[in-house]
């Protein structure tokens, strides 16, 4: 597909234009910073996306006093006494020494044990826990994803889980595969499912567009909700300059 970037200024806001062989124009805001970005049919004009930018600049100021305003988890030092979460839930972690290999154990639903060797630094202690949720996608993603496939008719599709900074979650159509932030396990299941089936959903229609936006509401008629609970969800903490 045919594609250009460029970028332009209104009223003091950078905002990306790119230009792919689409129908209709699209614009959207998004975390953590509130980056304007307008999806545009190759024949759309700088002047004509300006206008369009400026049409919306109150819904715009709107969406990034949000981001601004998103709870964010401060920075984990990975000792007793911390705030995690898991599948929606808030957890008081407990760090216990252990010579035998590192493990997570969640007791009585309000305490995560994190097992580890008494020398393990903090980052170390990071990577146990980070481990601890990736396998806990790996159970959880397997029975939703064939769920979705035979519902929306897709054929098989794989997946992976890695952090990502700015997306929850992202769709490679010609490998056929979908991508889920690794922040997913701290959330409710329902919104590990709406990101399971907006990608998927990508397989049929590329863009955000009416298309799109139909499909899902076919298929998912409650998925704005967890898209908004998304986006004001507590993000972990993360260093956005890139």
């Amino acid at each position: 597909m045919s594609t250009e970037s460029v970028q332009i200024r209104v009223s003091g806001l950078a905002v990306q234009i790119v230009r792919k062989d689409i129908k209709n124009l699209h614009l959207g805001v998004y975390p953590p910073n509130g980056r304007v970005r307008v999806a545009a049919p190759l024949s759309v004009s700088d002047d004509a996306a300006r206008l369009a930018v400026i049409g919306k600049l109150g819904w715009i100021k709107k969406q990034q006093a949000t981001f601004a305003a998103q709870l964010r988890q401060t920075e984990r030092e990975m000792v007793s006494g911390e705030s995690h979460y898991y599948l929606g839930r808030r957890y008081r972690r407990l760090v216990v020494g252990r010579e035998s290999p590192s493990r997570v154990v969640l007791r009585n639903r309000t305490t995560l044990e994190l097992q580890v060797r008494s020398d393990y630094e903090a980052e170390q202690r990071e990577q146990v826990l980070r481990r601890w949720y990736r396998e806990r996608l790996r159970e959880l993603v397997p029975p939703l994803l064939t769920k979705w496939e035979t519902i929306l008719g897709v054929g098989e599709v794989a997946f992976g889980i890695r952090k990502m900074k700015t997306k929850w979650g992202a769709c490679s159509v010609q490998a056929r595969r979908i991508w889920l932030n690794l922040e997913l396990a701290k959330n409710p299941v329902q919104r590990l499912e709406y990101l399971i089936v907006h990608e998927l959903t990508h397989l049929i229609e590329r863009h955000h567009d009416d298309r799109f936006v139909a499909l899902m509401d076919r298929h998912l008629p409650q998925w704005r909700r967890h898209r908004k609970a998304l986006n004001e969800a507590p993000l972990g903490h993360a260093d956005w300059t890139y």
